[in-house]
């Protein structure tokens, strides 16, 4: 989760920096998803392949995006505006969506690269020896089979 909250807030100081722009009325929403995409999401995103797949990880990178775009479309929440719709505004497809399509170009670039690589051996690695009482940890396949 460490990752995650340096992730975010380098987003944001990223995002601050451009607000000149992002929040300015005059230019056209379809610039300022192209901004946001080509800019500050990537920011928030690196690395997103190897994070866990949890509600936490994803509840924050959404609640991170949807006030970046909220911002930059001059809207708040006592307009009534639902996040989807704003979304839809800026042709912007969810976070928690792009974080499975990284996990999943991850897997295939992981799956046809060498058999003796380190990515592929760490992949298919078992720990031997039992697990402790309670419901087995979540592990990073596990994430790709249930997405």
């Amino acid at each position: 989760m460490v990752e995650v909250n340096s992730r975010v807030s380098a987003a944001w100081s990223n995002w601050r920096s451009l607000t000149g722009v992002l929040c300015d009325r005059k230019i056209p929403e379809h610039l300022k998803s192209k901004i946001y995409r080509a800019v500050v999401r990537p920011v928030a995103m690196y690395g997103a392949e190897c994070w866990p797949a949890t509600k936490e990880v994803e509840t924050r990178l959404s609640v991170m995006e949807t006030k970046m775009l909220r911002w930059t479309a001059g809207v708040t929440r006592m307009d009534r505006i639902r996040n989807d719709a704003i979304r839809q505004k800026f042709g912007v497809a969810p976070i928690a969506d792009k974080m499975r399509e990284a996990r999943l170009r991850w897997y295939g670039h992981v799956l046809r690269g060498k058999e003796d690589s380190v990515r592929k051996v760490g992949l298919e690695l078992d720990v031997f020896g039992k697990r402790p009482r309670g419901r087995p940890k979540q592990r990073w396949s596990d994430t790709l089979h249930t997405t």
